[in-house]
């Protein structure tokens, strides 16, 4: 059995609906809690799958949360190695950073459900599901990066252009939340009101949104993983 290492920095943000399609592909999923749980790069190298999940934090943040360091360097070093990484949200910034692009507060926070627009090359990948017709993604952030240089433009929305990178076959950068898992929603509104109430957004409107976009949206995220680890290099 594979063994997929998931970095997981809130524990409502999980691998969702990416999960049982990991679990069918044959990988072992351990969870680390970032900030908390000993990770090693020792680790992070042997892994045959490295995840970096979201969170509330911005990649530049050091000083506040010292361990994004850590995670930036253990990023890097897999980088380096060329071994299969996926990271999503705070994850993609964490790869960004590593892999030399500017991570920065975005000009307004995109919090919701609307679709992705692929690039030539992001139609041609395993994102493809994502560009069918009525296909929306959830998506929660205020950061955003520059392209990291060597990368691949796969998705981008009319606020944040940079909504997926891939760099080669084995890494692969998601902004948005494919892998939030519809029926846990309440976890999410539960654990950011904060943020909701000053981003001024409804729950309710959120709530009733991911119960018109949600299946839609988790048979596409499916789809999307399947294809990507049928990818990764052997």
């Amino acid at each position: 059995m594979k063994n997929c290492l998931a970095l997981r920095h809130v524990a409502f943000e999980d691998l969702g609906v990416f999960a049982p399609v990991l679990q069918q592909a044959g990988y072992r999923i351990d969870y680390r809690q970032a900030g908390i749980d000993a990770l090693s790069s020792d680790e992070v190298r042997a892994a045959d799958l490295f995840v970096i999940l979201g969170g509330p934090i911005g990649v530049y943040e050091t000083d506040a949360y010292p361990f994004v360091a850590d995670e930036i360097a253990l990023v890097r070093e897999r980088l380096a190695a060329g071994r299969p990484m996926l990271g999503i949200c705070l994850g993609a910034q964490l790869i960004a950073a590593a892999a030399g692009a500017r991570v920065y507060p975005g000009p307004a926070k995109e919090i919701g459900w609307s679709p992705v627009t692929l690039s030539e090359a992001g139609r041609a990948s395993a994102l493809a599901p994502l560009g069918g017709k009525g296909v929306a993604v959830l998506h929660w952030h205020g950061d955003t990066f520059d392209l990291p240089p060597d990368a691949t433009l796969l998705a981008s929305t009319a606020l944040t252009p940079n909504q997926a990178f891939q760099l080669g076959e084995a890494v692969l950068a998601l902004q948005f939340h494919a892998e939030a898992d519809p029926a846990g929603i309440e976890r999410w509104l539960i654990g950011h009101a904060c943020e909701l109430a000053h981003a001024k957004v409804s729950p309710p409107a959120l709530r009733d949104d991911t119960r018109r976009h949600g299946a839609a949206c988790a048979a596409a995220a499916k789809a999307l993983l399947e294809g990507w680890l049928a990818r990764l290099p052997a």
